[in-house]
C-alpha cells in the first residue's frame, strides 16, 4: 500500500505504522495519486490540497508520520490496484493506529451530544463506504471542519448507536463482527449512499469477509454477487438478508426454488 509521508508528502510504497483518514470527497474533486506524486520536487507540502496539508500536519501533530488517504494513496489507473486496494480496504483500515474521521461540515463549537447537533446531521454517516471505514478501526478520531477534536468512537458510541443503529457492543470492539447476523450487518448500509452503483456491494465486502473481482459496468449485478459469496459462506442466513430488502431481482429458476430471491441493493 502507498503512505503519504506527513512532513515532506512523498509517497512510499511501504509497510509499518500508519495513521488513515475517513472523509466525504468535495464534488469539486479530489487530487489524484499522479497529482501528488507531482509535487515530489515542491518542498514539503506546499503544493497540496488543503485538506492533504491539514491531514498530515494534524497526523503529524499527533506523532505519525505516515498516513493513507483513499484519493491520493491508490493508482486508480491501474485497473490491478484498484481491485486490490477495495479488497483490502477493510484490512488496510482495522490495521492503522487511529483513523480520523474529517466532518467537514461540523464545527467544533456544537455538542455532538445535542439532538440537532451538525455531528449528527453530517454526510458522512450517509455515505456508503464510511460504513466500514467507522466499524474496522479500533481507534476512531472524529474531527471538526478546523481539525479539533469532537471524541472518539468508544467516547461517543452511545450517540453513534442511535445515528446509524450499530450495537454499542461493535463499536466498543466488545464484539466480534463475524457473530452478528448477516440480516443485521446489512440493515446498517440500508439508506446509505455511493456515487457508483457497484461501490453499494463492493464497500460492503469487508463487512463479510468476502474478497472477488471489482467490475465497474456491472451495476446491480454486483450486490447480486456479494450475496452469492455471502451465501457460499453462511448459506444459513442468506434468506433473513432477503426477508430485510424491498427490491428484487430475478435469478435462474434452479437458484430461486433453493434460496429464494436476491436483493439488487441494501435496501
Amino acid at each position: 500500500m502507498w503512505l503519504l509521508d506527513t512532513k515532506t508528502g512523498a509517497l512510499t510504497n511501504s509497510k509499518g505504522s500508519y495513521a488513515i483518514l475517513s472523509h466525504v470527497w468535495s464534488p469539486s474533486g479530489e487530487q489524484t495519486f499522479q497529482e501528488v506524486r507531482a509535487l515530489i520536487p515542491i518542498p514539503g507540502l506546499s503544493g497540496a490540497s488543503a485538506k492533504i496539508k491539514d491531514c498530515c500536519a494534524f497526523a503529524r501533530g499527533h506523532g505519525y508520520s505516515r498516513v493513507w488517504i483513499d484519493t491520493c494513496c491508490i493508482d486508480k489507473t491501474s485497473s490491478a490496484e484498484l481491485s486490490e486496494a477495495i479488497n483490502s480496504m477493510y484490512l488496510w483500515y482495522s490495521e492503522a493506529v487511529v483513523c480520523i474521521v474529517f466532518l467537514e461540515d461540523v464545527d467544533a463549537s456544537q455538542d455532538p451530544r445535542n439532538p440537532h447537533s451538525q455531528f449528527r446531521r453530517s454526510r458522512w454517516w450517509r455515505r456508503g463506504w464510511t460504513l466500514q471505514e467507522l466499524i474496522a478501526p479500533r481507534a476512531v478520531l472524529f474531527v471538526s471542519r478546523d481539525w479539533e477534536p469532537l471524541g472518539t468512537k468508544r467516547s461517543l458510541a452511545d450517540i453513534i448507536e442511535q445515528i446509524t443503529g450499530i450495537d454499542r457492543s461493535v463499536l466498543a470492539n466488545d464484539r466480534p463482527l463475524n457473530t452478528i447476523s448477516v440480516a443485521r450487518r446489512m440493515s446498517w448500509a440500508a439508506g446509505r449512499e455511493t456515487t457508483r452503483l457497484e461501490d453499494e456491494a463492493y464497500s460492503l465486502m469487508g463487512l463479510f469477509d468476502i474478497h472477488m473481482p471489482t467490475l465497474y459496468g456491472e451495476g446491480r449485478r454486483a450486490f447480486i454477487r456479494l450475496q452469492e459469496e455471502i451465501l457460499r459462506r453462511i448459506p444459513d442466513q442468506i434468506r433473513i438478508v432477503v426477508c430485510h430488502t424491498r427490491r428484487r431481482l430475478a435469478m435462474p429458476r434452479s437458484f430461486g426454488r433453493a434460496f429464494g430471491p436476491l436483493a439488487t441493493a441494501p435496501r
